[in-house]
């Protein structure tokens, strides 16, 4: 029997703008729901998706295919290690290199070292705020939602400010292909991008490796000379964590503001009341997840949900999907800031793979937002100067421009 999901185009743009209604319909009437043409299957309800990242051994986090869209608009797999000899690390790998891996960049991201660069991330949103508010209009995410996680994932890795601009186009860039919308012309731009990235931080490690700093280029030189790791596996946990380690600070920063603009009434209940900002970023958290979606691949022949699932397949974790699920939130795909359990969201991730930047993350959008708020008396999205970024795995906008007037 023909599923009429299967006659949905997952990258139409109304879609990508808002798949929230497609989430519903997924979640209700085929919570695996194998996209029409491939391998790859949806996974939308909340105990679904918690179930297949508690099944480590069934549902490998090794990145081997991308959902992508053809001409004819029809989705097909890019295969992204089809000889399976690609180095996995952080998002991408199992235990127990996983653990190892992981416990290499903790440190660097540890709550002590957090809080102590508290005082910079302030000051670098004041001096973003300087730069970019004209005295009426700002445009949010080139001004402060790109720069600022750039900026600091800049810092931490040991990177000069002066080339976080080429960070931020080399790193966004490079992760276009997991959005599943990159053309045959644009596809070159992103390879580009992404062998530049590596030759770019390659020459870095290289450098920390003879001269070893406290930052986290240091540390994973220091772990090369004791034998830990390898070069090439270091040069792939930077390339990583500059792809990917901006994403979810970037999303958060956006995706907060323009709720706070779209709703004036919020707007004015944060602003009267400070302490709400935490739980308010909490549910920006979970209505507007900054990663839609993760990657797992299937290990052998098994099932999830009562749908078998082939050795070799693809799953899409929809967080994004799974945040709105009304069997876990009342009410939700509203904003409500006296939830019991106001971290019990999936935005950040479950279980071994939950996110290590997560700290970072909130700390960054808390002092942005507050500093939103703080420089105005009121703001509001201009109109038709809102953008999403075309994807099916990040949630971020490509353009917010906001005004006080």
């Amino acid at each position: 029997m023909t599923n009429a999901l299967d006659a949905i185009d997952l990258f139409e743009p109304g879609l990508l703008d808002d798949p929230y209604p497609f989430y519903a319909r997924l979640r209700a009437d085929s919570p695996v729901h194998r996209v029409a043409g491939t391998d790859f299957f949806l996974v939308s309800r909340w105990d679904l998706v918690v179930e297949a990242t508690n099944r480590v051994t069934d549902f490998s986090s090794n990145l081997t295919g991308a959902l992508v869209r053809q001409p004819d608009g029809s989705s097909a797999v890019f295969g992204l290690d089809d000889r399976g000899e690609a180095v996995h690390v952080l998002a991408t790998g199992d235990d127990p290199e996983h653990l190892r891996h992981r416990k290499m960049v903790l440190p660097a991201l540890v709550a002590k070292r957090i809080r102590a660069l508290e005082p910079m991330i302030a000051a670098t949103v004041e001096q973003l705020w300087e730069k970019g508010f004209d005295g009426e209009r700002i445009e949010w995410m080139s001004a402060m939602g790109d720069r600022l996680p750039m900026t600091m994932v800049a810092g931490l890795i040991g990177l000069p400010d002066s080339d976080v601009a080429r960070l931020m186009n080399w790193g966004y860039t490079s992760t276009e292909l997991l959005a599943g919308m990159v053309t045959t012309e644009r596809l070159g731009a992103v390879v580009t991008a992404s062998v530049e990235l590596a030759g770019y931080l390659y020459e870095k490690f290289a450098i920390a490796c003879r001269e070893p700093g406290d930052d986290l280029l240091g540390d994973l030189a220091r772990a090369c000379a004791a034998g830990d790791l390898g070069r090439e596996v270091a040069v792939v946990m930077l390339v990583q964590l500059v792809g990917a380690g901006g994403e979810s600070t970037a999303g958060l920063i956006g995706n907060a503001a323009r709720l706070l603009a779209m709703d004036q009434a919020m707007q004015r209940r944060v602003r009267a009341n400070p302490d709400l900002l935490e739980p308010f970023l909490e549910e920006a958290l979970r209505l507007e997840s900054p990663f839609r979606a993760h990657h797992r691949h299937v290990v052998s022949d098994t099932e999830l949900g009562g749908v078998e699932l082939p050795a070799g397949s693809h799953l899409l974790l929809l967080w994004g999907a799974a945040n709105r699920d009304p069997a876990v939130f009342d009410d939700p795909d509203e904003i409500r800031l006296d939830r019991l359990v106001p971290r019990g969201h999936l935005a950040f991730g479950k279980g071994l793979h939950f996110c290590v930047g997560t700290a970072l993350a909130r700390l960054e959008a808390r002092i942005a937002i507050a500093a939103l708020l703080e420089h105005t008396d009121t703001f509001r999205m201009v109109p038709g100067a809102a953008q999403w970024v075309p994807s099916i795995f990040v949630r971020r906008h490509q353009h917010l421009a906001l005004t006080t007037g």
